[in-house]
């Protein structure tokens, strides 16, 4: 039987897992020492000082800055180490705002014209808080994968994957302990939303880093696999339906009906042990383009009718234009 948590506080996360972008707590590589449930407590930054040295990404449209940095420059070799941290304007609840507005706020006028008017103004603190995303310490990996950076289109083949994309992968030294961390409830227990805790066919959902949970338009939650070893979609066969279903029908939560939910995998995905997200319809989350998002009920009906489908099937997705797999998939392609 599946066992329900109560949905966690409403409170802030203090830990990144995707860069926004890649979204989910996709760059948590916790080692065990870094393990920790977060409170609503005063907190500290893991490092002292923070000397900018880059901005390596900014968004005016999503409020977001992306910053690389230096940091424990006082230690005693004094090189320091380098950190990422990431600033997020987080969104508007109503319920707070409209008080606020019926009393006397601080403003400063920016013009006036006819009915028409701008002001800057300047709410309390429970009002201005931004989230503050730590990523610490960070590798010339991480530095990468944070910066903007063109992005071009490719097409990998079934061959492909098993021949050149499955080494690469093997070269690289990306920790998943983190999710581990999570489905063994060494970390974020507090967070579980639903847990499915069959060993074959369940999954833990949590809220993913994007999403504060203090309103539905931006839900955004992760269900994470307890089966360890399958990496990606190209993993899935007919024998994981009966888990891709339960993910389908146990997922929903929060009042949302599965109308309004967007419920999909990417490939290629942030991290490799199988995850699906949910999120609120009317959202653009990052990652939800037809380039890298792939619908869990598509999935499912694709598997049904051919279980090696993911397997044979030619996949297109989009690659950063300095990242090495694009350069051996396209050298693959011109052969």
């Amino acid at each position: 039987m599946a066992a329900a948590a109560s949905p966690p506080g409403k409170r802030r996360r203090e830990l990144d897992a995707e860069g926004l972008e890649a979204a989910g707590p996709e760059d948590k590589e916790t080692t065990e020492a870094g393990i920790g449930n977060g409170t609503a407590a005063s907190a500290r930054f893991p490092f002292s000082g923070f000397r900018v040295k880059k901005v390596l990404r900014e968004s005016a449209r999503d409020k977001t800055l992306f910053l690389h940095g230096k940091v424990n420059e006082a230690s005693a070799d004094g090189n320091g180490e380098d950190a990422v941290v990431i600033l997020e304007k987080t969104p508007f609840q109503v319920e707070q705002v409209a008080p606020l507005l019926m009393g006397s706020p601080e403003l400063q006028l920016q013009f006036s014209n006819d009915i028409y008017s701008t002001y800057h103004m300047f709410p309390p603190r429970q009002l201005s808080d931004i989230k503050t995303t730590v990523v610490y310490p960070v590798t010339e990996k991480h530095l990468q994968k944070y910066l903007r950076q063109d992005l071009r289109l490719v097409r990998e083949t079934g061959d492909d994957h098993r021949n050149i994309t499955l080494p690469h992968l093997a070269s690289q030294s990306l920790s998943i302990q983190w999710v581990y961390n999570i489905l063994d409830k060494k970390a974020e227990a507090d967070r579980i939303v639903f847990e499915n805790p069959d060993p074959s066919d369940g999954f833990i959902l949590i809220p993913d880093l994007k999403w504060n949970q203090q309103q539905l338009d931006d839900l955004y939650l992760i269900a994470i696999c307890h089966r360890r070893g399958i990496r990606s979609l190209r993993d899935l066969t007919a024998e994981h339906l009966p888990l891709l279903r339960n993910i389908l029908q146990e997922g929903q939560r929060y009042q949302v009906t599965a109308d309004r939910l967007r419920v999909y995998l990417h490939y290629l995905p942030s991290y490799y042990h199988l995850h699906v997200h949910f999120t609120a319809l009317g959202f653009e989350a990052p990652g939800s383009g037809v380039e890298r998002a792939h619908l869990l009920a598509d999935v499912i009906e694709n598997l049904e009718h051919n279980p090696q489908h993911y397997q044979q099937r030619t996949l297109t997705f989009a690659l950063r234009a300095d990242e090495p797999l694009l350069q051996l998939l396209q050298e693959a392609q011109k052969s």
